[in-house]
């Protein structure tokens, strides 16, 4: 799996004109899954990006966990992450898993987050999203599971 990770003031998902999720402080989280992704990997990726320790103390330091500040993860499925752009001009997504594991592994990302009592919001599986987002910091990672 791969997810790109920025951490935002707000953020939100739009599918048909109509909101489907929007938080405040905390995490957008673009979601790829690859063929080879299992359960272990979602939950590899869940655990990580709960812990990652990249919001401001009060020295200003990036020293705080989702956890600790209280933060929200809005998770938007992406499969475009596994885009291969090395030939051609139009990328392959060969990689990408097929429609039907990609849900089961979003989806069970998606409960491994809230049993950790953390408000998750989410986009629409398959469906045309536009996202909004104040990046702060800006402050953007990418984390691939093991």
């Amino acid at each position: 799996m791969k997810a790109v990770i920025q951490r935002v003031s707000r953020a939100s998902v739009t599918v048909d004109g109509a909101v489907t999720g929007a938080i405040g402080r905390g995490f957008l989280v673009l979601l790829g899954v690859g063929k080879a992704d299992t359960p272990q990997s979602a939950g590899y990726l869940a655990d990580k990006i709960t812990a990652l320790r990249v919001f401001p103390d009060g020295s200003g330091k990036m020293n705080l966990s989702l956890l600790d500040i209280g933060g929200a993860i809005l998770v938007v499925s992406q499969f475009t992450l596994y885009g291969d752009c090395r030939k051609g001009r139009r990328p392959s997504f060969d990689a990408a898993a097929p429609p039907e594991l990609a849900r089961e592994l979003y989806e069970y990302f998606v409960s491994r987050l809230r049993l950790m009592n953390i408000p998750v919001e989410t986009g629409v599986f398959q469906a045309h999203m536009d996202v909004e987002l104040l990046n702060d910091g800006p402050v953007t990672l990418i984390i691939e599971s093991l």
